[in-house]
């Protein structure tokens, strides 16, 4: 066994803003170990900011868990389905162990209602806040495949993950207890 190099660690900052990510060369596997390298090379970056945004992998990996471990919140965006429900209920035990802040929505609220319905009476139950739903959206599809974001164009999907942004900031940034 020889050591070789899996991919590479990229950071891009102007002073202000960073964004810290990882490429993997095709074959190699993710790891905690790799979510956990680029966060502390966003770290390294000394940008004086209030607010660090990880995207996690989905389900409930070794990466998942490097992404949630030191973080104020999580916002789980669950599917639909029940692997997406099973998958929710996991992140949302581990999320609850780091101690922080628990948000959910839902994408793709639409393709199946009764699964959505049992997210949202879970949120319920469990006194999580439920932040919204985005519906599939054709638009959305389009938009990635010409490489824009569902807020750089104008769609309903776009709109309800601006509204849901807007609703976890303020939960972010409410003073605990009030």
């Amino acid at each position: 066994m020889e050591p070789a190099v899996a991919g590479d660690l990229m950071l891009y900052s102007d002073g202000e803003k960073v964004f810290s990510t990882a490429q993997l060369k095709m074959g190699s596997g993710n790891s905690g170990m790799l979510v956990t390298e680029v966060k502390k090379q966003m770290k390294s970056a000394k940008v004086n900011t209030e607010l660090a945004i990880i995207d996690g992998s989905p389900g409930i990996g070794c990466p998942v868990i490097a992404s949630l471990s030191g973080v104020d919140m999580v916002l789980i965006v669950a599917e639909p389905s029940l692997s997406g429900i099973s998958d929710m209920e996991r992140v949302v035990n581990t999320a609850a162990n780091f101690r922080s802040k628990i948000a959910l929505c839902i994408n793709k609220y639409d393709t199946n209602v009764i699964n959505t319905e049992t997210i949202e009476t879970f949120c319920k139950n469990r006194g999580l806040p439920f932040v919204g739903r985005i519906p599939f959206d054709a638009s959305a599809v389009r938009a990635i495949n010409s490489g824009q974001t569902i807020v750089d164009i104008d769609c309903i999907s776009g709109d309800s993950v601006r509204e849901i942004y807007q609703k976890t900031m303020e939960l972010l940034f409410e003073e605990d207890g009030g």
